[in-house]
């Protein structure tokens, strides 16, 4: 049995629309994941007194709760305690919470990895504290991190799968919809595959690209 090509076509435009949601909530995810990494990577590399422990309470609660959870806390739960978040912002912050503590640890390792003979040379040269973070911590750390960095991209892309349950018309509700109500299933997973794929392989290689740019800056080439 063929698959059925006009239902394809007809629903395209729906997967369309998701795609492009699903986009969204992912960009802005991992966009506050990095920024929200960054800080607590920092927070934890200066040893930063009466913060430093609430962030490694928010590391660990953050890689070892699954996402399906936190959603639910912030759709369901958050509102009993009178607070009221949209759909669209609940995913977004729970791929926030979920990515900030995988980024946080993949820029902690980044910046351990910054020889103290490099802080001791900038420090010789009158650089500040600022300083040193732009042009001697960070860069390198970026370096060594970036392959880390770009496996967390794609898992939280891939994580926007888990939307669906606070009333996302992302990919996978979308497909689940189809299937439910047309039992066009193969063409329905046939659409879902192909969306993912022509969603992950361009950041794939684009985030391969990135990371192979920054290891041969780290050695001159």
């Amino acid at each position: 049995m063929g698959l059925n090509w006009k239902f394809i076509a007809e629903v395209i435009p729906i997967y369309q629309s998701a795609i492009f949601l699903t986009i969204r909530v992912a960009a802005v995810g991992i966009l506050f994941s990095v920024l929200t990494g960054v800080i607590c990577s920092l927070v934890l590399y200066y040893r930063v007194k009466g913060l430093s422990g609430p962030i490694k309470g928010y590391i660990e609660l953050s890689r070892n709760t699954p996402l399906v959870i936190q959603l639910f806390f912030l759709y369901y739960g958050l509102p009993k305690l009178g607070i009221m978040l949209s759909n669209e912002t609940c995913a977004v912050w729970g791929l926030t919470f979920l990515g900030g503590g995988y980024m946080a640890e993949s820029f902690r390792s980044g910046l351990e990895a910054v020889s103290r003979v490099q802080l001791e040379l900038g420090l010789s040269m009158g650089l500040n504290t600022s300083q040193m973070i732009r042009f001697v911590i960070f860069p390198q750390a970026l370096s060594v991190s970036m392959p880390s960095l770009a496996a967390n991209c794609i898992f939280l892309i891939k994580e926007t799968s888990l939307v669906s349950i606070v009333a996302l018309r992302d990919l996978m509700s979308v497909t689940k919809e189809l299937i439910g109500m047309y039992y066009n299933t193969v063409e329905s997973l046939l659409l879902l595959v192909v969306c993912y794929l022509l969603l992950l392989l361009p950041i794939s290689f684009l985030l391969t690209f990135a990371e192979r740019k920054l290891r041969y800056a780290e050695f001159g080439i």
